[in-house]
């Protein structure tokens, strides 16, 4: 019964930190597209995450099909850098974030996650520091973390770390009610178990990204943005588990890219390139400001 009571109480306090329903169009302006990729070789852009090292840049890359390459574009959506990661291969890379390695230096994961047809045991997480932007262009010293769901085989397109524990999320696409899968850190050398530790009343979730301070979550799938503020000392699967609120969404062909601005300030969209058609770089600019405690300057993103 004591159970019940703390679930219900923190179900309660998550719903009272939300913002109102009525506020859903003040949190963010609508998507400006920033620039158009023209880059031919970044045809299915799959994930998109601010770089740490570069001010103003993200980091994205292809779906299934292509070459291991990592591309760095900058707040236009031109490509500035690519490098290709040496031995490996791109079965279906579906979604990019950032995390913690060996030392306090950040690192870019690139999951290699999506199964569209449920068929692989394991999942891929490729683990490297950020590269010079003059160094050679392939990429050698990359980790390799294998990656198994606890309990059945699913496609999953999100991959998300939380920068307050370190703790690793994946969330299924293709289940009427997605999972929330967790892989607890510190990471250990052999195959990393995701626990599920919630399933979420959304489907079709093809990318998710936290705040680099802790304190937003955002999913989406091809049609919205799902948004919601973690409250501080509250873990992630509570946060996701209230109510969330809607965004506004500039539609996209096959979007399934999306991004916090590094300083907070926004967040950015990125769709793939279809029928000739060439992706826009989207940036939705905070409009209200946070409390004090989880604030951040609105000022817009340039490099």
């Amino acid at each position: 019964m004591l159970t019940k009571w703390v679930i219900l109480l923190v179900t309660i306090f998550v719903i009272a930190c939300q913002p109102s329903g009525s506020d859903s169009d003040t949190l963010f302006l609508k998507g400006e597209a920033l620039g158009t990729n023209n880059n031919k070789r970044l045809k299915e852009a799959s994930g998109l995450v601010a770089s740490a090292r570069y001010p103003g840049y993200l980091w994205t890359h292809n779906d299934s099909g292509h070459p291991a390459d990592l591309f760095l574009l900058d707040s236009i959506g031109q490509t500035r850098a690519e490098f290709r990661l040496a031995k490996i291969k791109n079965r279906d890379w579906e979604d990019i974030s950032m995390g913690p390695g060996p030392g306090d230096a950040n690192y870019i994961y690139l999951g290699d996650i999506g199964d569209n047809n449920a068929q692989y045991q394991f999942k891929y997480l490729y683990r490297l520091k950020e590269p010079d932007l003059d160094q050679l262009e392939e990429l050698h010293e990359v980790d390799t973390l294998v990656v198994k769901l606890d309990g059945e085989i699913h496609d999953t397109e999100t991959l998300m770390i939380d920068p307050i524990t370190k703790n690793i999320y994946i969330v299924t696409k293709r289940e009427k009610n997605v999972g929330l899968y967790e892989i607890i850190f510190p990471f250990q050398e052999d195959t990393l178990i995701a626990s599920r530790i919630a399933t979420l009343p959304l489907k079709q979730i093809v990318a998710g990204d936290i705040s680099p301070d802790g304190g937003e979550i955002l999913l989406k799938n091809y049609n919205h943005i799902y948004y919601w503020r973690r409250p501080p000392g509250m873990s992630i699967g509570n946060a996701l588990m209230a109510p969330h609120m809607v965004l506004p969404y500039e539609r996209e062909s096959a979007g399934e890219s999306i991004a916090w601005a590094y300083d907070g300030s926004g967040f950015f969209t990125l769709g793939e390139n279809i029928q000739g058609d060439r992706a826009k770089l989207y940036f939705y600019k905070r409009r209200q400001q946070l409390p004090a405690d989880t604030s951040r300057t609105t000022s817009p993103i340039r490099p």
